[in-house]
Order: C-alpha cells, then structure tokens, then sequence
C-alpha cells in the first residue's frame, strides 16, 4: 500500500463449505492447532490473501480461529521468553470461547545447569524446575489472562546429553516435586526429547502428579502410540489426568533447518507421511473413546503445511470413526 494508508485488516478467505462439513463429524473434545500462526505461506488456506508476517503474528490470530478446524494454538514463543501478559490478554480476546492455548513454558525452566545454555537464554538467571519462575513468570499471567482457554502449560525438555540421563532417577525425583508444587486446577505436561527417560517410573509419577506426557512426533522418540502404551499400561484402572496431548513436529530424518528449508512456505504438503498420520490417529480415537479432551498441535516441518497436515488428519479421523465417539 501507499505511504500513510491503513494496512488492510487480517481477515479469514471465504468460507469452505467442505471443511465446515468436515468439522461438524468431529467430536467437541477433539482440538487441532498449529505451532503458532504467523506464516504469510497460509495465504488462501487460513488467510485470505498474503499479509507480512509480522502482521499475522500481531493480529492474524482472529482469522486463524475462524478456521473451521482450527481450535488450539501452540504460543512456542513462550519457550524463548515468557509472553507478556498484555500480549496474552490480546490472544484471549481474539479467540472464541471453545478455543484452547498450548503455552510452552520458559525454557529456562528445563535447562539443567552445568551445560551450555542456549543462546537466547544468554544473561537470563537459571531457574531449573524454579516453581516461583513457573508460577510467577508462566502461570499465573497466563492463569489470569486465558483463564479456561489455557489448554495446557507443556514443559519440554530438549537433549539431556549423557551427563544428565545418567542421573535420570535423580532428574525424575525433581521433576515430581516441582510439578507437584505447581498451581492447581491447570493442566501440565512434559515433553523430552530423549527416549530414556521414557519408561513406567515416568509415567506412574506423572500420574501421581496429575500430570500428562506430552507425546510428540519427532525423530529422536519412538512413534506416539509407542510413548502412550506405556502411560495405560501403568494404571489400567485409573482415569488419565488432563488432556492428551500430542504435538506432531518433524518428518522422519529431518533436521528443522532442513525442513525450513525444505518446506517453505509451507503452503503444500511437501512431504506427506502416511505413517506418522495414522499412528496419531489410532492416539486420538483411543483417546477420545475413553473421554479424554484431545489437543493435537501440528508444525509445518511435519508435512510441509500444518493446516493441510490437519485437514488430512481430521479427514482420516472422520473416515474411520464414523459415528464411533
């Protein structure tokens, strides 16, 4: 536009009477988003026309949640800093009522010292499994400004390194204690990037906590089914506390900056992986079936394009539960 014009406003493209039909055959307790939702590539699948991304991360997010399909979002910028409560208050009065949040807690919270921080977290003070920093700086903000539309707080975990897993029963023990000491009433979940510290311990203390493993589809782990089992084999009897939760990030033997590369701008399935897409589908029936809420957050280095990946998902889903919810 000229100089002095008002940019034009972020809206929705028209409405898609099959996606709309799509929707209606899922059940309320199923929720898909994406991680965030500032890519000007999504021009004509969940915008109407290219917009700047740094408009789309600004006012973009009213138009996402006319999606028909899109009922979540993942707010990954929470994992480089905490969001400002202002910011999060802005995300809450753009979104309707049934809409749910996946905030990623400040990084510096699963940091384990002794290591090589990342480099965005240069300068900030450690606060590994610090509950006043969760509280105080995660929490509580985003307790006061999303109120129910807070989906879930997820904690991940990137690389221990074999320094930390040695110690796993050690990082197990703190990690009970400091979800444990969390404000009430929320739901959390952990998300680890090593399969080590997968295992029934894990899950039984998760369980005694009242929190949730966040399963996620990605290289370094085993396939979401696999994660799950083990979570209902270790209490058959007791209902599963909080939402399950599965984030499906990256393509088989990828690297993200490959995938970036690779996949941009994430407006096609680059990459379709059939595999991935029914293992999280098996997940999610299971899940549903036993009354759990269902929150699914899908990256675009996963297919290539998070909200087709979520369209051929809820398509599959729709298929093969036909009335089975």
């Amino acid at each position: 536009g000229g100089a002095g014009l008002p940019e034009p406003a972020v809206q929705a493209p028209s409405t898609d009477p099959a996606l709309e039909a799509l929707a209606r055959r899922l059940p309320p307790g199923l929720r898909f988003g994406t991680s965030s939702w500032g890519f000007a590539g999504w021009a004509g699948l969940v915008y109407d026309r290219k917009h700047p991304e740094s408009r789309l991360s600004r006012t973009g997010l009213a138009a996402y949640a006319r999606h028909p399909l899109l009922r979540a979002v993942g707010v990954d910028r929470g994992f480089y800093a905490p969001v400002p409560e202002a910011d999060l208050e802005r995300y809450a009065a753009s979104v309707p009522e049934d809409f749910r949040f996946l905030l990623k807690a400040h990084a510096a919270l699963t940091t384990v010292p002794g290591g090589t921080p990342p480099a965005f977290l240069a300068g900030v003070p450690p606060a590994f499994l610090d509950v006043e920093h969760a509280r105080r700086a995660v929490i509580e903000p985003a307790r006061r400004a999303l109120g129910a539309k807070l989906g879930c707080v997820l904690f991940q975990f990137s690389p221990l390194g074999a320094r930390v897993l040695r110690h796993r029963q050690r990082l197990l023990s703190r990690l009970r204690d400091f979800l444990a000491a969390l404000p009430a009433g929320l739901a959390y979940a952990v998300e680890f990037r090593d399969r080590e510290m997968l295992g029934a311990d894990y899950d039984a203390m998760l369980a005694e906590v009242g929190a949730v493993h966040g399963a996620a589809a990605h290289p370094r782990l085993p396939p979401v089914s696999a994660q799950l089992a083990a979570t209902s084999a270790a209490s058959p009897d007791a209902p599963v506390a909080g939402p399950c939760v599965i984030r499906w990030l990256l393509h088989p033997g990828e690297s993200y900056e490959a995938a970036r590369a690779r996949f941009a701008p994430f407006d096609r399935l680059g990459a379709p992986d059939p595999s991935t897409r029914g293992d999280i589908a098996t997940v999610v029936g299971d899940a549903l079936r036993s009354g759990r809420e269902v929150l699914v957050v899908v990256n675009n280095k996963a297919e290539g394009s998070a909200p087709l990946s979520i369209v051929e998902l809820a398509r599959q889903l729709a298929s093969r539960e036909a009335g089975a919810w």
